[in-house]
């Protein structure tokens, strides 16, 4: 789509990004989401791809993802042996209602950002436990836990002008066993809820992240693995009004999907299954 109301792309922001920040700028990298609807109140992009961003940096200390890492990059990551937990990468990319065009512009750090309930950026870094590094226009740098950062549908914490420069996974929680779980109503469509249960092997706990079917991810940790009235207990506590409605699934719908993966997810880990 275009967007009619631009009057000026910055191809390459001088110095730190948003230091010339003003109302109507927004932050262009796959644009994916952005060219796609109407935007009457912007007025200039700023291009981040520009500025090279390295997209994945594997370390002694977890895995640094740029923010303006595409999927495509993300998917066709190798990561090392010992990283059990990285293969919710591929599943995760797999997750998207997009195409393979969409695959090759759409950035890590954009899914984040637009904070939908079904975004399985939102998803993946959610389950490993990640931290967002955030930039603002006055040159200051917070770091925010993924599980904080979405607030509810399309919301979250960024401040105007400010934007995610990256995320960190740290290493303890890309060596641990983990399973998932996600229902769409068809073969490649919307996420109704997705799941993802963690494991830290010789421990007997259990990290649980539903997304998808609520409007900001919801994360249960156990020191020892619940039984299933215990879990299911835990869901049924999710407020009400985080329960989330649209054609993909009424709340009532989501949570009942909710306590039955949530119980296969837990079975599996008991179980040993797959890592």
């Amino acid at each position: 789509m275009d967007l009619n109301t631009i009057t000026e792309v910055v191809r390459r922001p001088a110095g730190r990004p948003g230091a010339d920040w003003r109302e109507g700028d927004a932050w262009l990298a796959g644009g994916t989401w952005l060219f796609s609807a109407e935007q009457p109140a912007l007025r200039r992009l700023v291009d981040l791809t520009a500025l090279h961003w390295e997209p994945l940096v594997p370390g002694d200390a977890g895995l640094e993802i740029g923010a303006t890492c595409t999927i495509r990059e993300l998917h066709a990551f190798t990561p090392p042996g010992d990283w059990p937990a990285a293969r919710l990468f591929p599943v995760s990319c797999e997750a998207f209602l997009s195409s393979f065009k969409v695959w090759n512009a759409a950035t890590v750090g954009g899914n984040i950002c637009l904070s939908l309930p079904a975004g399985p950026m939102i998803t993946l870094t959610v389950a490993l436990e990640a931290r967002y590094e955030l930039w603002a226009p006055d040159g200051s740098v917070r770091t925010v836990d993924a599980l904080d950062f979405v607030t509810g549908d399309h919301r979250n914490v960024l401040a105007p002008g400010e934007i995610l420069r990256r995320v960190d996974i740290p290493a303890h929680a890309l060596h641990k066993r983990v399973a998932h779980r996600r229902f769409a109503l068809t073969h490649l469509g919307r996420s109704t809820v997705f799941l993802i249960g963690t494991h830290t092997p010789g421990t007997s706990n259990l990290l649980l992240t539903v997304t998808a079917g609520t409007t900001r991810p919801v994360r249960f940790a156990f020191d020892s693995m619940p039984d299933a009235h215990t879990l299911r207990q835990s869901i049924d506590a999710i407020p009400a009004d985080v329960w989330f409605a649209d054609p993909n699934g009424t709340p009532d719908h989501r949570r009942h999907l909710t306590r039955h993966f949530a119980e296969e997810i837990r079975g599996e880990l008991i179980a040993g299954g797959p890592a």
